[in-house]
């Protein structure tokens, strides 16, 4: 309740920080625009209390995985988009949840899809690391339980929050959740086999105020990252450049985000609304994250 009540105050804050001094403002041009959304259904399963984190299945049509906030165990589920229906979950045995606040999916050289949650989450600002657990997603939903691969990191100047993991084939980000600037960071760890020892993320640039979450564009071409009111879209792989910035459709406590597997909409969901939501891209935006012309020999 009291983080809550923190998350609700801080939202309201963005609104007159921006207004008054700019400082969510953008340090490029991007354009400002109303996305088009559409309610898809409602979540009615008792389990799902805070969805926190969000990422489109590979292996499986019309599904997305989710998890809660902390407090619940380390639990994965499969949702169906259209009914809202939870048609599967994922236990990652070994992992003892501290604070889920991130999920993605990716496939490595080999095609095999994976599904990577961030325990990253760290409100007081005071873990001395945090951690991403990757994950084999299986190929029949139900109830499943399987081992976990964890990599242990922290940055390279303090404990930081964060509820933003981006994931591109096995490379990895991590935005921060601040509430003037926060940073954008690559996890070079992942590259290698894990180890018990701790690795020091590299900082490689900037993000805006209370980013709870964001998604690689399935074209690998561009990036997204939301925040209470807006989605920020990127051209390039972090950092990028960002280009547009949209108006998300009001949801309290809005901190979960996916891209469609179509790569034309994103999905929306919040730790207080019922309501899975699907936003469309303006074309202009989607062009801008269409893989280059391949060369003609």
């Amino acid at each position: 309740m009291i983080r809550q009540l923190f998350t609700g105050i801080l939202g309201c804050l963005l609104v007159v920080v921006t207004g008054i001094t700019g400082l969510a403002a953008p340090r490029y041009a991007a354009a400002v625009d109303e996305a088009q959304w559409q309610e898809l259904c409602r979540f009615d399963d008792p389990r799902l209390v805070e969805i926190s984190g969000m990422a489109p299945s590979i292996r499986h049509p019309h599904v997305v995985w989710v998890h809660n906030d902390s407090g619940d165990a380390a639990i994965l589920y499969a949702v169906n988009t259209r009914t809202c229906e939870t048609v599967g979950e994922l236990r990652l045995r070994g992992v003892k949840a501290r604070d889920f606040e991130g999920l993605a999916s990716s496939t490595d050289e080999q095609k095999r899809a994976f599904l990577w949650v961030g325990d990253i989450g760290d409100n007081r600002d005071s873990w001395p690391d945090v951690s991403i657990h990757r994950v084999r997603e299986p190929d029949r939903l139900g109830n499943r339980t399987r081992p976990a691969t964890t990599w242990r990191f922290t940055y390279p100047d303090r404990p930081h929050n964060a509820e933003t993991l981006m994931v591109l084939g096995e490379r990895c980000w991590v935005a921060t959740w601040q509430l003037a600037a926060g940073g954008l960071y690559s996890i070079p760890a992942l590259a290698q086999r894990p180890t018990v020892r701790v690795s020091i993320a590299d900082r490689v640039g900037d993000v805006g105020s209370l980013i709870t979450d964001g998604a690689v564009h399935p074209s690998g071409h561009g990036y997204v990252l939301r925040d209470y009111l807006d989605v920020h879209v990127f051209q390039g792989l972090p950092p990028g450049r960002r280009i547009a910035k949209l108006a998300l459709p009001p949801q309290a406590q809005g901190e979960a985000i996916a891209w469609a597997p179509d790569g034309r909409s994103v999905f929306i969901a919040s730790e207080n609304d019922p309501r899975l939501i699907r936003v469309d891209l303006p074309w202009w935006v989607l062009a801008s994250l269409r893989p280059p012309d391949h060369l003609v020999d």
